[in-house]
């Protein structure tokens, strides 16, 4: 006990700045690596994203506990849950609310009724990301990229179905190449932890992990 007590006098002060920073980290905001494609062109594999986990709950920290909802996911929003379904922490975003009914045919949304609109991207952009196609998305007040292969592939279907209450339906913006609500399913509220809205930094797994500076702050 003399040992400790010794321990605490000599190094309270970094100890409760590791302490307040673990709290900071859990309950205000962290960062989270994305390993997969599934959000390309917006997140690009070996991005570090910000987290702002106070976007929609004040949470008890080391916890999924809501103490207070602040807001609710928008429709357009880069989400962050914990997935039961797939046990896994997943990036996607977000386009059916609750209630809504939304379909999808060769990969061209309706959301009520309503067909998304869609513009083709710069030529540039395409030649960048090579056979693949890029198109501009308008989700609400939202444009977005999202990435098609050059052949459909089956999730580029689905019949219109209803956004249960306490639900939303998500998706990845490499639409073709995405484990999102049309494999997992609906996602409930209580899963979502934050929202995204810029890049860290980030780093090229395919050039010996070197930094791509140009993503460094990036919005997203």
């Amino acid at each position: 006990m003399r040992k400790l007590k010794q321990l605490w006098r000599d190094n309270r002060g970094l100890i409760v700045f590791i302490s307040l920073m673990f709290v900071f980290r859990s309950a205000v905001a962290d960062w989270n690596d994305v390993p997969s494609g599934s959000m390309q062109p917006t997140i690009e594999i070996g991005d570090r994203i910000l987290v702002n986990k106070m976007a929609y709950d004040l949470r008890l920290p080391f916890s999924t506990v809501s103490m207070l909802k602040l807001a609710d996911p928008k429709r357009g929003d880069i989400v962050i849950f914990a997935s039961e379904a797939a046990d896994n922490r997943l990036v996607k975003r977000v386009v059916g609310m609750p209630g809504d009914v939304v379909a999808m045919q060769q990969n061209v949304l309706s959301i009520n009724g309503k067909r998304v609109d869609y513009t083709e991207s710069d030529p540039a952009a395409e030649t960048e990301a090579g056979n693949e196609l890029l198109l501009t998305e308008q989700l609400g007040g939202i444009s977005h990229a999202v990435k098609l292969a050059p052949v459909s592939s089956g999730l580029a279907n689905f019949a219109p179905v209803q956004v249960p209450e306490g639900h939303y339906l998500v998706l990845g913006d490499n639409r073709d190449n995405s484990a999102d609500s049309r494999v997992i399913g609906f996602v409930p509220r209580h899963e979502i932890i934050g929202r995204a809205g810029k890049v860290l930094f980030s780093l090229d797994y395919d050039n010996y992990y070197l930094p791509r500076r140009e993503r460094f702050l990036a919005s997203l």
